[in-house]
């Protein structure tokens, strides 16, 4: 007879318990306020004008290639190069940057020089194929320098 009222007893300090931690979570979890304030974005090329690169190669040497692109306004800010290997030695670059969405933009054409590294690792010549925008047709224009290996 005791055992039995002492787990009756249990039983119900169990149900008052989970009866107060539900209220409680309901009521803290009521609270809080699910609004997104991140800052909206996305991806833009930007424009590649001139590039800065040495005259040849030496297999397994890093070299510091700068690259001049045009940030059309404030709102746009560099984030890095894709550079993407199309061939054995042929390599696209394309400045990336990203665009702020929703702001009042200065359009203020920015000319802004960045470099990458990179590691010669072939004994052929290589071809870059920088991006340079788009022609009235909407095609991808380039600027294409092949660079020899000493």
């Amino acid at each position: 007879p005791y055992s039995i009222h002492l787990n009756i007893k249990c039983k119900m300090i169990m149900k008052q318990l989970f009866v107060w931690i539900g209220l409680f979570l309901l009521i803290g979890l009521s609270g809080c306020e699910l609004e997104d304030d991140s800052i909206k974005y996305h991806f833009v090329p930007l424009q590649i004008t001139s590039v800065d690169m040495p005259d040849t190669f030496t297999l397994n040497e890093t070299y510091e290639i700068s690259v001049t692109f045009i940030r059309p306004s404030n709102c746009v800010f560099f984030e890095g190069f894709d550079v993407r290997q199309e061939d054995t030695t042929v390599r696209s670059v394309v400045a990336i940057g990203s665009e702020v969405d929703d702001q009042q933009c200065a359009q203020v054409v920015e000319e802004v020089t960045e470099s990458f590294n990179f590691l010669v690792i072939y004994d052929q010549p290589y071809l870059f194929r920088y991006w340079a925008g788009e022609d009235e047709n909407g095609e991808s224009q380039f600027i294409e320098i092949t660079v020899p290996i000493n």
